[in-house]
């Protein structure tokens, strides 16, 4: 099991900011992509930005130009900077990665899920 521990969300008012972090931990060979993904109540868990080891993007359209992630492969973290915020962004918000690590059988590629850390934003 890889441990990806999420940090950085909370309460802020809408036009406000915040910033989420994700550090992957344990018998790491390599991670390809690192994302975030939401789920705001009553809703389907949607994806927000993605990011190859490469450093390659993608966004979701209802964030483009407001969300940026980036990622420091020296320490496999991965980072969510919000800006402009609105209340339609209030939800728990998830990082993601897809990991090999090192097993007793050899190398296995796996998708890993962090706990999700609340994001509200108030109008």
């Amino acid at each position: 099991q890889v441990p990806l521990v999420e940090s950085g969300g909370g309460l802020v008012q809408a036009g406000g900011s915040l910033r989420l972090s994700c550090a992957a931990s344990g018998s790491i060979i390599s991670i390809n992509v690192m994302g975030w993904s939401r789920q705001a109540p009553g809703k389907q868990r949607e994806l927000v930005a993605r990011i190859t080891s490469g450093g390659s993007t993608n966004y979701a359209d209802i964030v483009k130009g407001r969300f940026t992630i980036s990622r420091d492969n020296a320490s496999n973290t991965v980072y969510l900077q919000m800006n402009s915020l609105k209340p339609e962004d209030t939800a728990v918000y998830y990082c993601y990665a897809l990991i090999t690590t090192a097993q007793t059988m050899g190398p296995r590629t796996s998708h890993y899920w962090g706990q999700g850390t609340q994001v509200t934003v108030s109008s």
